[in-house]
């Protein structure tokens, strides 16, 4: 294998992001297994199989889907996949074992459509937990709820809802965030998986990340990122947004 030669977690060390080479998704799963790579997220945004992104039989959507999770819990404690619900709704009965479940949907008003028909106006996301494995809720509280929460003074923790609200970066709405990417998500969307999974000092795993919306994210939030992309624009679109270089052996 080519990229054997990337030491990651040496890199880690000194590096709030690090992003690898273009590789397939599944090498770089296989890359952190290799380096005993635990992290504590991972963020699984595939092509949806609809639409401009190509479709396939859904038995070999399934596969590819099916072999993604099962890797990635080898190297993740939470994992969210994303996709559209008529898409991924199957994949949250099938949850690696020794991990639950949650359904989360993104919604957003700002959908540009060309159809004469029901306009999309959310995507869904399914969490897949390992079972003794803590979220953070108190990441989202306020400060006196916050030490409250500390002084072990709050019965309940309002923590998130499981719909998150956020508009598409696209037009006029999300100009600092653009990059130029066809499918880009924004930073809210992807944040509060981030907060409800992690803590200061984690690192979350993103082997789909287009164009680093997942690193951005860490990085404003005090996290740490191992990010790729099968494609060289979308490798060159990430080390221009977080002003990193790629990963060298």
């Amino acid at each position: 294998m080519e990229h054997r030669g990337l030491d990651i977690k040496k890199a880690l060390e000194h590096m709030p992001v690090v992003i690898l080479p273009p590789m397939e998704g599944s090498e770089s799963t296989r890359l952190l297994q290799e380096q005993g790579i635990v992290c504590a997220s991972a963020i699984l945004d595939p092509w949806y199989n609809r639409g401009t992104g190509g479709v396939i039989p859904m038995e070999d959507y399934d596969q590819f889907i099916e072999g993604l999770v099962r890797d990635t819990a080898k190297v993740a404690d939470v994992m969210y996949l994303w996709g559209f619900a008529e898409i991924i709704g199957a994949y949250a009965r099938r949850a690696p074992e020794g991990f639950t479940v949650a359904w989360l949907t993104w919604f957003y008003k700002n959908c540009p459509s060309v159809i004469r028909g029901w306009r999309s106006a959310q995507q869904s996301c399914i969490q897949f937990r390992r079972e003794d494995v803590k979220l953070h809720p108190e990441n989202f509280l306020e400060r006196e709820q916050l030490e409250k929460y500390k002084a072990g003074k709050m019965r309940y923790v309002p923590g998130p809802t499981s719909v998150i609200e956020a508009a598409m970066p696209i037009g006029f709405v999300g100009r600092t965030e653009q990059t130029g990417h066809p499918a880009q998500k924004p930073e809210a969307a992807i944040k509060p998986l981030v907060l409800m999974s992690t803590v200061p000092g984690d690192t979350v795993f993103d082997p789909m990340a287009g164009s680093g919306t997942t690193a951005a994210v860490a990085v404003k939030t005090g996290r740490k990122a191992i990010v790729c992309d099968q494609k060289e624009e979308y490798i060159q679109i990430i080390e221009n947004r977080i002003g990193i270089k790629r990963l060298q052996p």
